[in-house]
């Protein structure tokens, strides 16, 4: 069984340094494509679903290079247009040992930001849809975006299109334009029916702290404290990382529904080749699950697998497929020929 899901959300270029340098410890830039609802629809085209991206790109080379590169991978554009404006761009210094990565964005006056967002058609954009996912990263962006996100998300609950929430609170651009993102925020959440989110993202939205010791119980009561604040939300899920350095780290995933909770066993990922884009893969994941009629628990697992498998491909998108998932979680490390 597969769905449509539409994307929404800016494309960016990632244009980071080689063999773990420096940026511009040598003349040397490696391109990539990304951005988080872009690695989203790129991963469900691949598992099989008729993913949809929503986005505005400049009229140059750049964006249509972009466009392509989607394209590439079944993406289905048709809903990505030219406005003017420049490429957004964010540049990675790739960490190594216990030297984290860092990134540098450069994307304001982006095509996306400043583009007609607001004429999107909704109703006609969303038409035989299943689901809508959208992150925190574009409201973040300004106050077009903001409104535009906020209408979506409300015109999908309308329409009874599922909304698919990514909190990715990225405080910084919400401080470019002085915008309110916990409120901008918990408007989103209010027609979200599965957020991926923790207790932090839960504590900011909500304005409170969750002080619990245990990790698990602080997790456990986040999610209560959501769900009686947007009855319209149905699932809360997040993974759960802890990085004993840049390349080795463990990771596993939990999962909230209104009466149930899942949590998985915890995956090893030692020789980490690019970490960027691996909670996008876990929401592409989690969402084939769902859109595929699967269990939570079977979802969730999938979703962990998909993000751990993306730990070993370079670039923002999660290139695996829904056999190489199983393959992982079948546990075969031997060449396949």
């Amino acid at each position: 069984m597969t769905a449509r899901v539409v994307c929404f959300g800016e494309i960016l270029i990632r244009l980071s340094s080689p063999d773990n340098e420096l940026l511009l410890q040598s003349p040397n830039l490696r391109i990539h494509y990304g951005g988080a609802e872009a690695n989203v629809a790129v991963s469900l085209a691949r598992f099989g679903h008729d993913a949809a991206m929503v986005s505005f790109l400049p009229d140059n080379a750049l964006g249509r290079a972009a466009m392509d590169e989607l394209r590439r991978y079944g993406v289905d554009t048709r809903f990505v247009t030219t406005a003017p404006g420049r490429m957004g761009l964010y540049f990675l210094a790739p960490g190594a040992v216990l030297r984290p990565s860092e990134i540098v964005y450069d994307r304001a006056h982006s095509s996306f930001a400043t583009g007609p967002i607001d004429t999107i058609k909704w109703d006609e954009t969303l038409a035989g849809a299943g689901w809508l996912h959208v992150s925190g990263v574009t409201p973040a962006l300004g106050s077009v975006p903001a409104a535009a996100a906020v209408r979506a998300a409300q015109t999908a609950r309308k329409l009874g299109v599922q909304v698919s929430f990514d909190g990715n609170y990225r405080a910084k651009l919400w401080g470019a334009w002085q915008g309110d993102g916990p409120g901008i925020l918990r408007t989103m959440l209010t027609n979200a029916s599965i957020a991926f989110a923790d207790d932090r993202d839960i504590a900011l939205v909500l304005g409170r702290p969750f002080n619990e010791a245990d990790p698990a119980a602080r997790r456990r009561a986040a999610a209560k404290a959501a769900f009686d604040a947007f009855p319209n939300l149905q699932r809360i899920t997040s993974t759960i990382r802890t990085q004993h350095g840049v390349e080795h780290h463990d990771m596993s995933a939990v999962l909230f529904t209104r009466t149930s909770e899942f949590a998985t066993a915890s995956f090893s990922l030692a020789g980490i080749v690019d970490r960027i884009g691996a909670g996008d893969a876990f929401a592409a994941g989690v969402l084939h699950g769902l859109a595929s009629a699967q269990d939570d628990e079977t979802s969730l697992n999938f979703g962990l697998a998909a993000a751990c498998l993306k730990h070993s491909i370079p670039g923002d998108f999660n290139l695996a497929s829904e056999s190489d998932v199983h393959a992982f979680l079948g546990g075969g490390l031997d060449v396949r020929r």
